[in-house]
Parts: C-alpha cells; structure tokens; sequence
C-alpha cells in the first residue's frame, strides 16, 4: 500500500526495458540497485526477447527488490514501458515510476534530487539528459507543444526545432512545464497515471514516449522539466545526420507514429504540416539505394495506417513490407 502521510519519502520504483544490449544493462542496473533501499524502492527490469545472454544474466542478479519480466516476444520499447509500469504498479503500488532505456542510468545523486524537488503540483517530472560526455542529449530534449502556445508557435515557423524545443539556457535554470518529453529520466506519477492511463503497447516504437507525454497534458496534466535531475544517455553511436533507416522496417513506424503524434499536436493544422513533411519523407528513397522500394512500401503503409490511426499491424506483416526486392 502506498504510504498516505504526505510528509513522507514517496516510494520509487524504476521501469528499465532491455532488448539485446547486455553491455549497457551491465551498466544501467548496478547504477540503480546502489539506490536500493533509499532513493529507489524496487527496480523493474523488462527483457524483451533478448538473445544476447542478458536473461542468464539478469537470473545471478537475486535480490527482493529487483523483478525480473521476460517477454518471450519483442514488443518493442512502448510494450516494453507497457508492461514494466503495469507490473511495477501490481508488485509495488508505488507513488511514482521512472523509466529508462538500458543505456540510459540516472547520475549519482539524481534520484536524491527528485525526491527533494517541489513538484508543484505535477504529476510527471522530466529529468535533464545528457550524453556521456556531458554535451545535452538532443533526442531527450524535452519542448512544448508550438500549436498551443503562440511563441513557440511562431518560434517553430521561424527556427524549426530550436523554436520550441528548451533552449539551453534551461538546463541550469528553475524548473518549467513541459508538453513533451522522452522516456528517459521520465518520473510518473499515481496520479499521472491514473490520468493517462499505461503507454499505447501498439506502438512498438518512435515516438511512443512524445505520444504518451502529449496525451498527457492534453488531459490536464502536468508535466516539470528539472535540471536539477541529471540523467546520462549513451546513445552517441546513432550517427549524426543519418538518412538511412537500419534496420529498414524502422521506417515504418518512425512514419506512422509521427503521423498520430502530429495530428494530436497540430490539431486543424494537421493538413498543412502534412504537406511539409510528406515530400521531406519521400526524398529520403535517395538514402535506400538498394531497398527503395521496399523503403516506399512501408512509407505508403505508414501513411496509411497513420491518417486513420491504425496502430494494430503486426510486426510480422511490417518485416515482410521491408523484405528487399529491389
């Protein structure tokens, strides 16, 4: 049962989902249990269909506090977050949850700082991410909504991403209300979650995190950027200003998420923001020589799939759309 003296420590639990990354997990987990008890109150580690020896591991790792959930299928990271708040919910009916990819880990003393932050009143809190050599993890950029607010509207008209995304300048400031966040370094609460309800397993992945965090503040609620929190990503091998999806099928629901994404931040400006990034898509064929048709196939089925909301196409059906005939 959760502790209802408000005067007390929130129990904590965090949600880590892993898929074929033993080396990292290696990192990731320890980083997390030095927290137990204390800071964090149970860690909740979702394997999804490894095959790289992570659930061999993961059985040495014995301790109360730490559940093992093995999926004998991938359901990509947003069933992986699905599942792992689900089963964190049922196991430990924590306060709140924080989730995170297996390369991503809390810095020393993050979570003490979440625990002695005033929430004002929020039910999900964001914590700041940066890479392992301390440059700011643009993927984890937390930003607003630029169709809700008139600045950011006319900051993403003019500057693209840096006009609604937090400016640096953020990272060592107060904290602030956010509309969209990854999650990495995402804390939730009951009440966020009572609110938003579980991640949207369907999606697999891309984009399910900014899907989640918008639905959320769409329904009222509120979401705090703090700086104070430091997360590390280490993500530095995604290669900058790469046009070519590896592995191919990634197209599909790198497309079809955003797709749903946008019109939920958009609105009525849905139609026009389409016809700006639909030709920016299509120009990335020239990126697939040698699997173009195959890269248009799950551009036109993400297309699809997208502007009717269709989320239930099953991973097999997507592996065979990008199998290579060219």
């Amino acid at each position: 049962m959760h502790n209802p003296d408000p005067t007390a420590k929130p129990r904590l639990v965090a949600v880590v989902v892993t898929r074929d990354r033993l080396a990292q997990l290696r990192v990731t987990l320890p980083r997390l249990m030095a927290d137990l008890p204390g800071a964090l109150d149970a860690v909740v580690v979702v394997d999804n269909a490894s095959g790289d020896g992570t659930a061999e591991w993961l059985r040495t790792q014995a301790h109360p506090a730490l559940h093992i959930l093995r999926q004998e299928q991938n359901t990509g990271g947003a069933g992986g977050f699905a599942a792992g708040i689900a089963a964190a919910q049922s196991l430990f009916d924590p306060d709140w949850i924080v989730v995170m990819d297996d390369d991503a880990r809390p810095e020393p003393g993050a979570l003490a700082a979440f625990h002695a932050l005033e929430t004002q009143g929020a039910e999900a809190v964001a914590a700041a991410v940066y890479y392992p050599d301390g440059r700011i993890c643009e993927m984890n950029r937390p930003s607003g909504n630029p169709f809700w607010q008139r600045a950011a509207f006319w900051g993403a008209a003019t500057r693209g991403r840096a006009g609604f995304h937090i400016g640096d300048a953020a990272y060592s400031a107060l904290p602030c209300e956010i509309d969209v966040t990854s999650f990495v370094g995402f804390f939730i609460s009951r009440a966020g979650l009572a609110r938003a309800g579980l991640p949207d397993a369907d999606l697999f992945l891309y984009g399910d995190d900014a899907i989640y965090t918008l639905g959320l503040r769409a329904r009222g609620g509120r979401i705090l950027f703090a700086p104070q929190i430091r997360f590390a990503h280490d993500c530095s091998t995604f290669a900058p200003g790469e046009r070519r999806f590896r592995p191919l099928w990634k197209a599909y629901y790198y497309q079809r998420n955003l797709l749903i994404l946008y019109r939920m931040a958009a609105g009525a400006w849905f139609w026009p923001v389409l016809c700006v990034i639909l030709p920016r898509w299509l120009m990335r064929i020239r990126a697939h020589r040698g699997a173009r048709r195959a890269f248009l196939r799950l551009t036109l089925a993400a297309l699809a799939d997208g502007l009717r909301g269709r989320r239930d196409r099953r991973h097999a059906e997507v592996l065979h759309l990008a199998e290579t005939r060219d």
